[in-house]
């Protein structure tokens, strides 16, 4: 994970890869884990951050999808229900179960919840979080005292599991690094290589210096969800847009909306789809929409009408609805679901399972999937360059490989430094070496001043907001509290990359810039 060497590697115009990976996402950065852990030269080049997009947007869920079951889609929830138990075998520091509860309004709500996710608990099989059961009207309301009363009857209390998503792609960066592939951020793809109809690299530019580099690899894979269809066209000028960007938004409050260690899970909300109510860090966040896009961003924003759809949906099952002004963050992100072939369908239809697309020219593109998933998503694709770039057959290892950190003495409900792992106990000496680096830097989100230095030092953090948004969860749990610490972050980080006075301003502008957009006026 060191910047300045991968840079030295990409000037050397002679070196071919064996694969090249465009994104930094969630997908992306499994597939730099199977290959390097399969002994293949990798590249993996990210045009901002780790997990800038969609992978730090979810609802930090590692599920089976409860949902999809409702749909009909059993293959999905079985390869997921799968892959939720591998995830949580490889990184119990990141990964923890989640008890959740349906409560049930209607006299049917019981056993129908009841017995469908019976069905959830079988699927699982010995990768199974726990059983399923109904409780009574006075268990349920005993489970989630802030729940609404009325008209309640009981409800259903199943498990699932949960995680922080972009501590989770900084350490699967971390692991492949550790396998040998080569990770970096803010060096963006602008053109595709071809020999003859073939594609045989790729064209980066540093972001930070605007050095362009020629890299020559064997395989090009597309995993840039929402942006695929920009590398598409630079394979094929005249290609059909492939993916389709879906809205989906979260708000954060404050844990007294949700005083209990259970999380809530409305089936079937005003609009038919699915709401979340899910304790995290000592917050709650409150999720998801399913808004068809025309346009992606970088730095999606949330619709009003999102908000308000939200706050009115918690609202009917929260004792005290929440308001406006009880957001203490909000945040959008774009889902790259795989276009529909036939027709229009509405986002909640459209499949969340993954396709894999081969252009003539070899470019592999991936795209949909989930988090959850994230890592068969990668087997496959590598299974896919090893035939298209002649590689030696290697199987794939990632099915029982520990995630960077591993260890299983870290609880992530009760520690914030959890999902740091083995290197807590290192990240947190660094406040013991140097003073100035020792104690909080916000107490009221449990994040220490050397966070900064070893985010900086140890995972390629590059800007404030890399700090605030990824490393650290500040801006997504409490906006206001992270422009508030802001200037210190400035400050550490100018100090540990040689920085001027003039960058922490400019830093400083930009962050505030991005930050206005997570909180309301």
């Amino acid at each position: 994970m060191n910047r300045e060497t991968t840079l030295k590697k990409l000037r050397k115009k002679s070196k071919t890869w064996d694969v090249v990976i465009i994104g930094g996402g969630a997908t992306g950065l499994g597939c730099a884990v199977d290959a390097a852990s399969r002994g293949y030269k990798t590249l993996l080049l990210e045009q901002e951050d780790f997990s800038k997009g969609t992978s730090s947007r979810s609802t930090k869920l590692v599920h089976g999808g409860v949902r999809y079951l409702q749909q009909g889609d059993i293959s999905l929830v079985l390869e997921a229900l799968n892959e939720r138990g591998l995830m949580f075998k490889n990184a119990p520091h990141l990964v923890s179960n989640q008890s959740f509860v349906i409560p049930t309004y209607d006299w049917w709500g019981g056993p129908f919840y009841t017995i469908g996710l019976k069905m959830y608990d079988l699927m699982a099989g010995k990768l199974g979080f726990g059983s399923s059961k109904h409780l009574s009207r006075e268990e349920a309301m005993k489970a989630l005292p802030t729940v609404e009363q009325e008209g309640l009857r009981g409800g259903v209390i199943y498990q699932d599991g949960q995680f922080d998503d972009s501590r989770m792609a900084i350490s699967l960066a971390q692991t492949a690094a550790d396998y040998g592939a080569s990770v970096i951020n803010y060096c963006k793809v602008t053109n595709l290589i071809k020999e003859g109809e073939l594609v045989s690299g790729v064209v980066a530019i540093d972001q930070e210096t605007d050095e362009e580099f020629t890299i020559k690899s064997k395989t090009v894979i597309n995993a840039t969800g929402v942006f695929s269809n920009e590398i598409i066209k630079m394979d094929e000028p005249d290609g059909n847009d492939i993916v389709v960007p879906s809205q989906g938004v979260h708000l954060v409050l404050s844990k007294d909306f949700l005083s209990s260690e259970y999380a809530i899970m409305v089936p079937n909300t005003p609009d038919g789809r699915v709401m979340f109510a899910v304790p995290w860090h000592n917050h709650v966040v409150v999720g998801t929409t399913d808004t068809l896009m025309e346009n992606h961003s970088l730095e999606p924003v949330a619709l009003d009408e999102e908000i308000d759809f939200l706050l009115e949906t918690a609202g009917r099952y929260l004792v005290k609805p929440p308001t406006r002004m009880d957001i203490l963050s909000v945040f959008a992100g774009l889902r790259p679901l795989a276009k529909p072939n036939e027709g229009d369908k509405e986002t909640k239809e459209i499949s969340r399972g993954h396709k894999i697309m081969i252009s003539v020219s070899g470019l592999i593109t991936i795209i949909g999937g989930k988090w959850t998933t994230y890592r068969k998503m990668a087997e496959d694709v590598i299974e896919k360059a090893i035939l298209l770039g002649g590689l030696p057959d290697r199987e794939c290892v990632t099915k029982h490989l520990p995630i960077h950190g591993f260890t299983m003495n870290a609880d992530p409900h009760t520690d914030p430094l959890a999902s740091y792992g083995i290197d807590k106990e290192k990240m947190l000496a660094l406040g013991e070496e140097d003073k100035k680096l020792s104690g909080f830097l916000s107490e009221k989100l449990q994040i220490y001043k050397s966070q900064v230095t070893w985010a900086v030092r140890n995972e390629m953090a590059r800007t404030v907001e890399d700090i605030l948004a990824r490393r650290t969860r500040a801006l997504f749990l409490d906006a206001r509290e992270s422009l508030r610490i802001a200037p210190d972050v400035a400050v550490i980080m100018a100090k540990e990359l040689g920085k001027t006075r003039r960058w922490r301003l400019k830093q400083l502008a930009a962050y505030e810039e991005v930050a206005k957009n997570y909180f309301m006026e």
